[in-house]
């Protein structure tokens, strides 16, 4: 590097394509995460970042943005929730001990039961 220009320029071009690499593993993340979009339809927009990734990274960005935001607060929703279920101090065998107290009371029916266990061993 002879300038202080050349090396500025390297800043800025590796700035651009890191910015680059995680807009295209957002883009896979999503892609991934994705359940209404059918298999086919992933591999497609799979070989189109292959093919041309930069265009496909834009085009995905601007037809599907708004899900893709929907899904990631989804998944942060899912994950909040398990944090709260792992960090109440409550155990699986706890859950459905309280669950079996309550179904034995009559507060609660059989298939109520049956979803608190399936929850608790989820």
């Amino acid at each position: 590097m002879d300038s202080f220009w050349d090396f500025f320029w390297l800043l800025l071009s590796a700035f651009f394509f890191l910015a680059y690499l995680v807009v295209l593993i957002q883009v896979l993340g999503d892609l991934l995460r994705d359940r209404e979009l059918s298999g086919w339809w992933k591999a497609v927009w799979v070989v189109f970042l292959i093919v041309v990734p930069a265009l496909t990274a834009l085009v995905y960005l601007v037809v599907r943005g708004r899900g893709m935001a929907e899904r990631g607060d989804e998944a942060a929703a899912r994950a909040r929730e398990a944090y709260r279920g792992a960090s109440s101090g409550r155990t699986p065998v706890d859950q459905i001990a309280t669950a079996r107290t309550l179904l034995d009371s009559g507060a609660i029916d059989e298939a109520e039961y049956r979803t608190l266990k399936e929850r608790a061993l989820a």
